[in-house]
């Protein structure tokens, strides 16, 4: 099949079964394309949270899915590939977590949304990099917090707000591995530059950084500077917007230890492809499924953030 039929067979199917496909920023381009919404992970729960599709189609990884699921426990939720996990879930095994919640009892606890809904369920309210900072700033300065499971993220917000937040020892694979010194040598190569930086990144990036923020703020950031170059520090599936957004703009794909390598991919995120999407809407599976006794608890963080970011207009 072509890519122009395989486009069309996606479009005619997405009517015929009143189908809504989201895709996040770090899909190929071809996906984003194709999407009725690209969003970061803020903007895909709040998508699947108010439309009236009776299925919905995550690019993305499992995690996304599992919160689309939660949110509509009676909606069929699709991902194009199982296998398209997170590395940053992985780093948080939920009866490890557990535990760990429960050796502090007086702690509330806020998780990041990059988890399992099994997390989810002991989390008091989830967060994305949108609007963690807010959201934990809405607590008094002296409230006893439990952050994870990132802790570079969680790091840079006890670090902006002054907080002693206890952290989970967890962390990105694609943000862990950017190197300082080659971003160093391409701010030399493009002098003029900002280098704009997720905050899921190691400090000592974090520090050389013009600015640092959620995926969605990055391409606001991008859209609004008076800079014509940029150093990007994040997965590079976003440049794809940030082109869209700024075409007189030069974005410059930050690399990671892997000398072979020019730019930093998630693997999880690129196992989806066109021709998975096409069979996924075509054979409505692989489907997520959650344990209804997990949904009932995981929903009430997530639909705390949700609340708390419409408050605040996030």
């Amino acid at each position: 099949m072509s890519t122009k039929e395989l486009k069309e067979a996606i479009n005619q199917m997405r009517k015929e079964k009143n189908a809504l496909i989201l895709a996040h920023y770090y899909q190929t381009s071809d996906l984003q394309d194709i999407a009725d919404y690209v969003g970061d992970s803020l903007a895909l729960a709040q998508w699947a949270a108010k439309t009236t599709a009776d299925i919905i189609v995550i690019c993305g990884v499992h995690f996304m899915g599992e919160t689309a699921k939660i949110l509509c426990p009676y909606k069929k939720v699709l991902v194009p590939d199982m296998n398209a996990g997170c590395s940053l879930a992985d780093s948080c095994p939920a009866e490890d977590f557990t535990l760990f919640v429960n050796q502090h009892p007086d702690y509330t606890v806020i998780s990041y949304v990059n988890t399992t809904a099994a997390v989810k369920a002991v989390t008091d309210v989830v967060v994305t990099s949108t609007n963690a900072r807010q959201i934990v700033e809405s607590f008094p300065k002296d409230a006893k917090l439990i952050f994870g499971p990132d802790r570079n993220l969680g790091n840079y917000i006890n670090s902006i707000t002054g907080r002693n937040m206890l952290l989970w020892d967890g962390a990105c694979h694609v943000h862990e591995q950017f190197s300082l010194e080659k971003i160093l040598e391409l701010k030399k190569i493009y002098p003029e530059a900002e280098v704009i930086t997720h905050p899921e990144c190691k400090k000592p990036i974090i520090h050389i950084s013009d600015f640092v923020g959620s995926t969605s703020a990055l391409i606001k950031h991008a859209v609004k500077s008076e800079k014509k170059q940029f150093i990007v520090v994040t997965e590079s599936g976003v440049i794809h917007e940030m082109r869209k957004e700024c075409p007189d703009k030069e974005f410059i794909p930050a690399p990671p230890d892997d000398s072979t390598c020019a730019c930093n991919e998630c693997n999880f995120m690129r196992l989806n492809t066109m021709d998975k999407l096409y069979n996924c809407l075509k054979n409505e599976s692989p489907e997520i499924i959650v344990d209804e006794r997990i949904q009932k608890k995981a929903i009430i963080p997530i639909q705390r953030m949700l609340d708390i970011s419409a408050k605040l207009g996030l």
